[in-house]
């Protein structure tokens, strides 16, 4: 199996083990493998003017460079690193941009997610 394909799989099992949470949560919540493999909660979709979580899932563009506001890319990314390296969460303020241009401020806790042997990054977003 090819590696797109299996993280493909992987996204999809860790959405069905996270549903509940993802489902009941009163915040906005997504999950990272990569810029290809990601899902998010209605809440999130909504937050950034999408019609879905699947409509947002399926933008494959750069991550941080269609989502991220040029001043929060750098907290966003170290706060990622720093999970994935030394497994470490944060709370940052994140400033996202809009699927309509415009900009949203949030505060977002950012905690290493250890599924099926993959490590993801798991966000909260106020």
């Amino acid at each position: 199996m090819e590696e797109h394909q299996s993280h493909s799989d992987l996204i999809k099992e860790a959405k069905e083990h996270l549903k509940a949470i993802f489902e009941e949560s009163k915040q906005s919540i997504y999950l990272f493998l990569d810029d290809k493999n990601k899902i998010c909660n209605n809440k999130f979709a909504e937050l950034l003017g999408y019609e879905s979580p699947e409509e947002w899932t399926n933008v494959k563009e750069p991550f941080t460079q269609t989502f991220v506001d040029d001043e929060s890319q750098e907290k966003l990314v170290s706060a990622y690193q720093n999970a994935m390296d030394d497994f470490i969460g944060s709370f940052i303020e994140v400033e996202w941009k809009k699927k309509t241009g415009g900009k949203v401020k949030t505060k977002v806790i950012l905690v290493p997610f250890l599924f099926n042997g993959h490590l993801f990054a798991l966000h909260f977003i106020d």
